[in-house]
């Protein structure tokens, strides 16, 4: 079993209360003359109280084209991106030097070279340091990476993995588009990177840190939900696909999902000491709680994390899992689950051990 033995999150530094955003998004997101009583209230509706942005928030109306969005996405994304490396490794004492591969998610932009091969010099990566970017997977992406690298570290059981997740949601935004879609996904989603330091089971054994040990993890796709989530890349670059059906196609598919994946190691629902899950958003949350029959408190992290800084696509369950580490352990051989889902439409859960 590979070991998760830290995670560190970045936010940028420009940090607003949700009021503030809707009022500057509402000169953005809205065709002049158009009435903003529903993006007031879809704004309201999102759980969200500050967000994060990777500009200052009078910059956004400036943002002429795609190209000038994805120019600060390939900018701020490498900034951001380097400060979570270097700090996931300086909590565990390794150099970048150690870092064997380094896979690295994003949604919201597009780079080449990625960002990964920019923070090789930036860093002091090696150059032989084996590079695996990965797109189109959203917020799903948090815990698949977790998953992959796993993947990778059980046929490399002395290596060191870093999984970097970098999301600029605020740079996605569509000028002048009403569409409800937009309008929610300019109050709910918020800007962040973090990054997860993964270790194979023998140096696991060797570097004797704390952490959770990935124990297996399942995918999961569902047919005939390509539009339920995603994106349209057209000439303004991504206009977002959110159908409000998710709530939905939680609690009708992630309930059995659950079961089945725990039930592959005899465990049940009521076994698992802590939940890592992504904040998809209040009814996402709400069909979660139901479908899992969870303890009333066990998603207070979640919660939490929707409040503080928004629905970060995939790095929101790594900040989710990061304030989970922050807390007293719990008692070895403690059984939890980190879990995300995405575009496709698709769920990603994986079981952990303490």
């Amino acid at each position: 079993m590979s070991q998760v033995v830290a995670v560190a999150p970045a936010l940028p530094g420009y940090r607003y209360p949700q009021q503030q955003i809707t009022d500057a998004f509402a000169e953005v997101v809205l065709p002049a003359g158009t009435d903003r009583a529903v993006l007031d209230r879809l704004h309201r509706a999102t759980g969200v109280t500050y967000r994060h942005l990777a500009l200052p928030l009078d910059a956004y109306a400036g943002l002429a084209d795609f190209g000038a969005a994805n120019d600060a996405f390939i900018e701020v994304g490498t900034r951001l991106g380097a400060e979570a490396v270097g700090d996931a490794l300086a909590a565990t004492g390794l150099a970048p030097e150690d870092v064997d591969v380094i896979v690295t998610t994003s949604v919201t932009g597009v780079a080449a070279p990625s960002l990964d091969a920019r923070l090789v010099p930036l860093l002091g990566l090696r150059p032989d340091v084996r590079r695996v970017p990965v797109f189109g997977l959203g917020c799903v992406a948090g815990a698949a990476g977790v998953a992959r690298v796993d993947d990778l570290l059980r046929g490399d059981p002395d290596a060191v993995a870093v999984l970097l997740s970098v999301e600029l949601c605020s740079l996605t935004v569509q000028r002048d588009d009403s569409s409800m879609a937009n309008l929610v996904g300019s109050g709910l989603f918020g800007d962040g990177a973090a990054a997860v330091v993964m270790v194979g089971d023998r140096r696991a054994q060797r570097l004797g840190l704390p952490g959770p040990h990935v124990v297996a993890s399942r995918s999961r796709l569902y047919p005939g939900t390509e539009r339920v989530m995603g994106w349209d890349v057209g000439a303004s670059g991504f206009r977002i696909v959110l159908s409000a059906g998710v709530p939905e196609l939680v609690e009708e598919h992630l309930g059995d999902d659950m079961a089945a994946s725990l039930g592959d190691h005899d465990l049940k629902t009521g076994d698992i000491v802590t939940c890592v899950a992504h904040p998809g958003g209040p009814k996402v949350l709400e069909a979660m709680e139901r479908t899992l029959d969870l303890a009333p408190d066990a998603l207070r992290r979640t919660w939490s994390s929707l409040s503080r800084v928004g629905n970060l696509s995939s790095s929101s369950v790594l900040h989710v899992l990061a304030d989970t580490l922050a807390d007293p352990p719990p008692p070895p051989g403690s059984p939890g689950v980190l879990l995300a889902m995405g575009p496709g439409f698709c769920s990603e859960l994986v079981l952990l051990l303490w």
